[in-house]
């Protein structure tokens, strides 16, 4: 039998039914499910350095354990010295199983590890189900060696559902364990 990863099994056992409970689906085809999760990392520094590009696309591929590549500009700007063309950022998307592999690192290893970690918050989501979470330090990962880097860069971690809305999508980024902020029943709006 092959190697199905922890949170892609707690998903078909657990979360599919609690949510399915929750939000009265008539069939389990309606519960909203993770797709995929893109990461991007800006690296603007890269117009005068190129070394900065291949280090993050190195870090980045170490971090997902799947080859990240280049995002290059899509016009020219020439206050900011930039050229179509010119990379300017990496990017990786995971699906399936190295997508649950990830999750479950984040979760379980790297956001604890982050500096008075009090928990992400909840105001990232787009309205149409997909949360975005920004990670200030690459250094969050065991798999950085700390010694190695020269820049700490941030990045962005978007988690693409098939929700219908926000809510059903907090619910199931809740139900994998991402820890969001404990919201106060009082909304200051």
């Amino acid at each position: 039998m092959s190697y199905v990863p922890r949170l892609k099994s707690k998903y078909k056992e657990e979360i599919r039914t609690a949510l399915k409970e929750k939000f009265q689906y008539k069939t389990v085809m309606q519960v909203p499910k993770l797709q995929k999760i893109a990461i991007n990392q800006g690296v603007g520094a890269a117009t005068t350095d190129k070394k900065l590009i291949d280090n993050a696309i190195a870090e980045l591929t170490t971090i997902t354990g799947q080859q990240a590549v280049a995002a290059k500009s899509k016009k020219d700007i020439s206050n900011f010295k930039l050229r179509k063309g010119m990379p300017v950022g990496v990017r990786v998307t995971l699906r399936d199983n190295q997508m649950y592999e990830f999750l479950d690192r984040l979760i379980a290893v790297a956001l604890p590890r982050i500096r008075d970690f009090k928990g992400i918050n909840d105001k990232g989501f787009d309205g149409h189900g997909n949360y975005t979470l920004g990670v200030t330090e690459q250094i969050i990962f065991p798999e950085i060696n700390i010694d190695k880097i020269n820049k700490i860069m941030g990045m962005d971690i978007t988690f693409v559902t098939s929700a219908k809305n926000d809510v059903e999508a907090l619910e199931l980024l809740k139900q994998f364990g991402l820890p969001f902020k404990n919201q106060s029943p009082v909304n200051n709006g």
